[in-house]
């Protein structure tokens, strides 16, 4: 009996330590649990401020750039009222030339339309030398240009020192300019000065070959430029349809006007690539006259409808090569004009047909006006205020120059001739001088649109008794 007693407390203190065994493990897992959760807690409650901090600080960095963007805005579009438009780009040509003019006295405005021999404007038979007389004549007669013929030309050293004291003694740039066409007319080929032979432009016309054109003209302007010129009185446009017209001859290219605009294109380009400006000559055609204008009045038949189809082609196509010169004729053309005024004092020819139908805004330039088609007919003051009227821009060797200059400053003073219509010659004019000249970099001062007046002079001017011969012939 006892046993059993004794097994039964036994068994019951075992159950009794399973149970408060059982008590601690469930105690334990319980802290164990709680434990847990409360670190879950505590690390979700620390994410959870971490993502209001940072989505506040997102939200007031947000806000921050906002404000930075509308500060930004207010700057870059300001109203449209207040905008300003680009500034446009300076035309430094267009500059320099308004400023010039702007700055001529209208003694110096009516001069830089003439261009003279270096005779008529210093008063001697012979000049050779350009020295104190030259600058004297130059302050008193600011002339647009000189031209030379042979008998100014010696050597080569004695030519370029001429023109270089010429041109340094110019309150403005001067044209320096000669008749070099090649073949039989050639004032620098006909002297003691070496330079390359070039034959008649009715030569090179037949060959067919518009490159031989351009080479002769750049060989001749590359000699010209060499010795101080920067203008040169060709090439001849004009369409030799005339047999008997012994004027031209073989100074064109041909009687074909396509073939003959084709030569003349290209020698314009041939001479300006070289730096010397060229000019068309005779317009508007002297090929079918067999009068001489040098020695009287000369007339062409011709209709405009039949010169349109064949003496302005060339000039058409020497002008679309950009000539810088187109001279006028003295030709009387009733069939263009109504009479028998000379083309060089026609506005119908200069200004209706030469500026508005053909195009061309360039230098006008009259052929020399001391030929007897225009100094039989008319005075020298008369003939040149009669062409600057009709649309030409320079005249070339009045027969009277000092007569020629009075007459045209009087009729600006007495309104005859608006000083706004001489200020339009002198733009194309100036247009070409200045051209080389324009730095797009730099504003040019007013002082760089005047050339220095302080230049050296050579010894005074030679005379003798020859006289110079005509241009234009």
């Amino acid at each position: 009996m006892e046993d059993n007693n004794r097994d039964f407390d036994v068994r019951r203190e075992y159950r009794r330590k399973r149970r408060v065994r059982n008590q601690v493990v469930a105690y334990i897992s319980v802290i164990i649990l709680l434990a847990g959760i409360i670190m879950g807690a505590a690390i979700g409650v620390r994410t959870l401020a971490k993502n209001i901090s940072e989505k506040k600080q997102a939200e007031e960095l947000a806000a921050q750039l906002e404000e930075i963007s509308s500060e930004e805005e207010a700057v870059v579009e300001p109203p449209e009222s207040e905008v300003e438009e680009p500034a446009e780009e300076v035309d430094w040509l267009e500059e320099m030339v308004e400023t010039c003019i702007a700055e001529m006295p209208l003694e110096d405005k009516v001069a830089g339309l003439f261009v003279v021999t270096p005779e008529a404007l210093a008063g001697v038979d012979k000049a050779i030398k350009a020295g104190d007389g030259t600058k004297e004549a130059l302050n008193q007669y600011a002339v647009g240009g000189l031209i030379y013929f042979s008998q100014n030309i010696q050597d080569e050293e004695q030519l370029k020192g001429m023109l270089s004291n010429t041109a340094s003694m110019s309150k403005y740039p001067l044209f320096l300019g000669v008749d070099e066409e090649g073949g039989s007319v050639r004032s620098v080929g006909e002297s003691k000065i070496e330079v390359p032979e070039i034959g008649d432009m009715a030569d090179i016309g037949a060959s067919g070959d518009t490159m031989e054109a351009y080479n002769a003209g750049s060989t001749i302007a590359s000699y010209l430029y060499e010795l101080g010129f920067n203008v040169d009185f060709a090439p001849v446009a004009d369409v030799a349809t005339d047999p008997e017209n012994s004027i031209i001859g073989s100074r064109s290219f041909g009687s074909d006007s396509t073939a003959v605009g084709d030569m003349v294109s290209s020698m314009v380009s041939g001479i300006q690539d070289t730096g010397v400006s060229s000019c068309l000559k005779h317009f508007p055609g002297i090929g079918s006259t067999t009068e001489d204008t040098h020695k009287g009045m000369a007339t062409t038949e011709k209709s405009l409808e039949d010169m349109k189809a064949s003496d302005f082609i060339p000039f058409q196509s020497g002008i679309e090569a950009g000539a810088d010169f187109v001279m006028v004729s003295h030709v009387s053309a009733p069939g263009l004009v109504g009479d028998n005024t000379p083309c060089s004092m026609s506005d119908k020819v200069i200004t209706d047909i030469l500026r508005n139908e053909l195009g061309y805004n360039g230098i006008v330039i009259t052929d020399a006006m001391d030929m007897a088609a225009v100094t039989e007919y008319y005075a020298s003051d008369e003939a040149a205020i009669t062409a600057i009227k009709a649309g030409a821009d320079m005249i070339l060797m009045p027969e009277d120059f000092q007569a020629a200059y009075d007459g045209v400053l009087t009729a600006v003073k007495d309104g005859v001739i608006a000083e706004e219509r001489i200020n339009e010659s002198l733009k194309r004019i100036y247009r070409v001088k200045y051209r080389d000249r324009v730095d797009q970099n730099e504003v040019p001062s007013a002082d760089e649109t005047i050339a220095d007046q302080e230049g050296s002079q050579d010894a005074g001017t030679d005379q003798t008794t020859e006289q110079p011969e005509d241009s234009g012939e």
